[in-house]
């Protein structure tokens, strides 16, 4: 099942149906343990309305409320070299192959809901950096409870040029307005999703694709309870939490975004994230 965040309320889509949920509040829907079978007890009582498709196409807003954003690092062998790669110069390659072999992962924060945008919208890339590149992520939704319900399309947008001249600039590099973009909806099997299921990233500049790439969630070095879990070691989400997992796809040095550019993100079973670069107004 699907469920979208609109701005006239929660829609549920199931076996190619649409229901308008009951529920207003999109904290307390999705923070629960049982959230598959409460959402096919819940829409058993409901009927289908195609109409909410229009909904879907002009209201849409991102799968999130209160939650917080949170990325993991350096878990797909690419991811690896990469930042190994941008880094070497500044002397910080070794933190990656260390990481990458480590028993504890890198994860840091991303982004609040308010700097965080779905599908349709605008992500943007800094003023004050030259190598920006999207991050294709498998993105989990955990409950407060630390038990994994759902899954959506994630973007961690980077500034792989802040990162790699100094890896304690990683805040700047990862975290600023709308550098995390989630969606089109949020995922909720009734079993994890498969392993075997593709991410794919494409990248189109005026009409043309710039750069494609995909890989499977299973060349993932790390498990999802396993970041889950250090995740919520010291850690407290109230209204639950979304973690991206990596990414294993990247661009070559050579690339960079544009402004203009549409970044698509696309995972089997979730559907694609659709997004458009640009740069914050000057004042």
């Amino acid at each position: 099942m699907k469920l979208y965040h609109t701005r006239q309320g929660i829609i549920v889509e199931s076996e190619g149906l649409l229901y308008l949920s009951s529920s207003t509040n999109w904290d307390t829907y999705v923070n629960r343990d049982d959230l598959y079978d409460a959402i096919s007890a819940e829409i058993a009582t409901l009927s289908a309305d195609a109409s909410l498709a229009e909904m879907i196409k002009t209201d849409l807003l991102a799968p999130i409320s209160q939650q917080e954003v949170w990325a993991s690092g350096v878990t797909y062998l690419k991811s690896r070299e990469a930042r190994m790669e941008e880094s070497k110069d500044a002397g910080g390659g070794d933190f990656y192959a260390r990481v990458y072999d480590a028993d504890r992962p890198e994860l840091f924060f991303k982004a609040t809901a308010s700097r965080t945008v779905g599908s349709g919208a605008e992500v943007l890339i800094r003023r004050d950096s030259k190598w920006n590149v999207p991050e294709p992520e498998l993105t989990l939704f955990a409950t407060s409870s630390g038990k994994i319900v759902g899954y959506t399309c994630g973007n961690d947008m980077s500034s792989r040029d802040i990162e790699g001249e100094n890896p304690l600039y990683l805040p700047q590099a990862k975290s600023y307005d709308a550098s995390a973009a989630i969606g089109p909806c949020l995922y909720v099997p009734g079993a994890p999703i498969h392993p075997d299921s593709m991410i794919q990233l494409e990248i189109v500049r005026e009409g043309n694709t710039v750069f494609s790439g995909s890989i499977s969630i299973n060349r993932m070095k790390r498990k999802h309870d396993e970041l889950i879990g250090f995740l919520f070691r010291e850690t407290s989400f109230i209204n639950g939490v979304f973690l991206m997992t990596g990414t294993g796809v990247v661009p070559p040095n050579e690339f960079t975004l544009a402004v203009g550019d549409e970044v698509r993100i696309s995972i089997e079973g979730i559907g694609t994230l659709i997004n458009t670069v640009a740069q914050k107004p000057t004042h």
